[in-house]
């Protein structure tokens, strides 16, 4: 059985996803099989894997990381909210209720034997797991049934490293306040502090790890500085949602409330020049080059959504001066003609869409999760230079689209997908804008409407990627005692 050794913050966004993925990248330079491992994950950016079951998108980024193919196991229990107080629950890859917050509450310890079963699976095929915890181990109010946090730690036996966003402020408080509110055996498991995204001169924190190791009673093993890592992230809290500068290409993403897989869009933030800027009132749209109607979990109320707040139309004010817009699986939905929810498998009821393509969506209570890859088809309008380019990406919809019309594109399979009219564009396809040749084409299309050239690289989003583990592996290799940290697995 693999050793283990579990990474839990002190609040959301500390860095556990992006501290994970690094030492899985680690260990694997360091010749050692690892895999990540979160038991249960609440997010709307979400991944499939090649056997067609849907997972967390950081445990898949994880498994990137570690240079092994993601798999359910990684992730048995995904949580995808639907509204404010509910989510879809996905076990083992698979949709099997949607439930309220606390109908949840009564029902998650009945699936330790479905977290124990895949972890085990990981356990038997590698030599380290990385488990990655959710929020704070001390939500004194959930603590009694946790399966995510010291409730995971104790079931895999794991040692826990503590980590702390000292860039947010507060990080003394976090650390040791999260100590504090441990019980005596969960203090025991948390064998070492990480101090994350610190900035300015290292020497001056000197102190503060001797106040923190003297206070807490427990090592600190780094201090990791704040960097610049292109690396897919799915926490709401993502910096790149609030990030409004504006580049000599302007693509503007409409942030949806239920959005999801906005993942999708970071290959553009590669290319010179182009900026990515998420959009949520009608004021910030402006006059972008190219707007990109998202992923939703909630379809026909992030529609109507956007129609009350005057997004609809001022999307269809760009439409008319020209600008283009591609919808992307939820974002493809919207902007057909109707969208229909008879079975009541997201919220009921229907509604008309934005009518810019000449489609309509039916809700079905079968989800479609599947890899896919094809070739755009005859392309017409500002991006004709798609044709004929492959793709590769996933699936995961409820709904089936009927459209009026030349297809967008075809699949390996022969069947068509998508929709197309003038310099409008929409596809179910997750991804597929990853390949160079694909957002190459697309950035170039843009850059030449403008009259300008684009001299820069089209590279490829994998090597990209791989460049960005490397990067962070590296980063935190020079600021955390890795001798620490492997006698804490042994041990």
């Amino acid at each position: 059985m693999a050793d283990a050794i579990m990474i839990q913050g002190t609040m959301s966004n500390a860095g556990k996803s992006l501290f994970t993925a690094a030492l899985c990248r680690i260990f694997m330079q360091d010749g050692y099989k690892c895999a990540p491992f979160k038991s249960q994950n609440m997010a709307l950016n979400s991944f499939i894997t090649q056997d067609g079951l849907e997972i967390g998108r950081a445990q898949a980024m994880q498994a990137e990381a570690a240079g092994i193919e993601p798999s359910v196991y990684m992730n048995p229990i995904l949580l995808k909210p639907t509204t404010d107080t509910g989510s879809q629950v996905i076990v083992n890859g698979r949709a099997i209720a949607n439930m309220k917050a606390a109908d949840y509450f009564q029902f998650k310890k009945q699936l330790i034997p479905e977290i124990m079963n895949a972890y085990n699976k990981l356990a038997a095929e590698n030599d380290i797991i990385v488990i990655e915890g959710a929020g704070s181990p001390v939500e004194l109010n959930l603590k009694a049934d946790d399966i995510v946090n010291m409730g995971m730690a104790k079931l895999a036996d794991a040692p826990v490293l503590l980590v702390g966003d000292i860039d947010r402020g507060g990080v003394f408080a976090q650390l040791l306040g999260t100590l504090w509110l441990l019980d005596e055996e969960e203090h025991r498991r948390v064998k070492g502090l990480v101090v994350n995204k610190f900035r300015g001169d290292r020497s001056l924190f000197e102190s503060g790890v001797k106040i923190l190791e003297k206070k807490g009673g427990v090592p600190v093993v780094g201090v990791v500085p704040y960097a610049d890592i292109d690396i897919d992230e799915e926490d709401s809290l993502s910096r790149k949602l609030t990030d409004t500068s504006e580049g000599v290409i302007d693509i503007a993403v409409i942030r949806l409330p239920r959005i999801s897989n906005f993942t999708d869009f970071d290959v553009f933030s590669q290319y010179d020049g182009v900026s990515v800027r998420y959009i949520s009132q009608p004021e910030e749209l402006k006059t972008p080059d190219l707007i990109i109607i998202p992923g939703t979990k909630s379809t026909i109320s992030d529609m109507r959504h956007i129609r009350e707040n005057g997004l609809e139309t001022a999307i269809k004010k760009c439409v008319s001066d020209g600008i283009p817009v591609f919808g992307v699986c939820g974002g493809y939905q919207i902007m057909g003609k109707k969208i229909s929810d008879l079975h009541n498998t997201e919220c009921g009821g229907e509604t008309q869409g934005m009518n810019l393509l000449d489609s309509e969506t039916v809700f079905v209570p079968e989800k479609t999760r599947t890899r896919i890859s094809g070739a755009f088809e005859n392309v017409g309008g500002i991006f004709a230079g798609l044709s004929g380019k492959h793709f590769e990406g996933y699936e995961i919809h409820l709904g089936e689209t009927k459209v009026n019309g030349s297809p967008l594109v075809r699949f390996s399979n022969g069947k068509p997908d998508g929709a197309q009219r003038d310099n409008i564009y929409g596809s179910y396809v997750h991804g597929i804008f990853d390949s160079s040749e694909v957002s190459g084409t697309i950035v170039k299309a843009l850059y030449e409407k403008k009259g300008l050239p684009y001299s820069g690289t089209s590279l490829d989003r994998k090597e990209y990627k791989e460049r960005q583990y490397n990067k962070l592996a590296n980063i935190v290799r020079k600021n955390i005692d890795m001798d620490m940290i492997y006698k804490i697995i042994k041990n």
